[in-house]
């Protein structure tokens, strides 16, 4: 039997790293041979412009982390034709985060041996937790990831909104996430990405089923 489809997630604190760290992770991949696919999980939540209509918090820490990201369109079009018995049609994209675009009938092919590489924040979270092959935790404090995002933002936010959004949304949400989530217990890897260009592998564990 050849290689088959892999999902693996890559989580951690808002600002840890996780895009760029998917990017080399799949380039890599690709370099040894293997087909890879991108997507984040920041562009399956539910537009804004349901947010009244559907009376979802989205800008409290409570609300964001109970209300934002669309679980079903994840599972349903992304993570579960994605598996190594899913058809291998897939959404990359559900809403786009900027324009609100339904991108949700979109569908690409991945390859029978694809390697799916996903970065969102609460990635392991119980509503598509089951879905991953391999989990990734970027471990960094949460001072320094408060530091990168209002660095990150404060250029198209400004340096005040930029820390209020980080503060008392992202931030509030990732708290209420490991109280109720053992998301480092969960990783197969977990990894200090304190320093980018230096990234230091602190455990690793056999995928689930291997």
């Amino acid at each position: 039997m050849g290689a088959m489809r892999i999902r693996v997630a890559i989580d951690g604190y808002t600002a840890a790293g996780k895009t760029t760290f998917g990017h080399e992770l799949a380039a890599a991949i690709r370099h040894r041979g293997r087909p890879t696919a991108r997507a984040s999980l920041d562009d399956f939540k539910h537009p804004w412009g349901q947010s009244i209509e559907h009376r979802y918090d989205r800008l409290t820490g409570e609300g964001y982390y109970r209300n934002a990201y669309d679980f079903d369109s994840a599972r349903d079009l992304l993570l579960t034709p994605a598996g190594a018995h899913g058809t291998g049609l897939v959404a990359l994209c559900g809403h786009d985060p900027l324009t609100g675009t339904d991108h949700r009938g979109i569908l690409v092919h991945l390859p029978a041996d694809a390697i799916l590489i996903v970065d969102s924040a609460f990635a392991f979270r119980p509503e598509y937790n089951d879905l991953w092959d391999y989990r990734i935790w970027l471990e960094v404090s949460p001072e320094l990831a408060l530091h990168r995002g209002i660095a990150r933002d404060a250029p198209e936010e400004g340096f005040e909104e930029a820390a209020k959004l980080h503060r008392d949304r992202y931030h509030v949400a990732e708290a209420i996430y490991l109280r109720e989530v053992p998301a480092r217990g969960l990783a197969n890897t977990t990894i200090d990405n304190s320093d980018y260009d230096t990234p230091l592998r602190l455990h690793i564990s056999r995928p689930d089923g291997a």
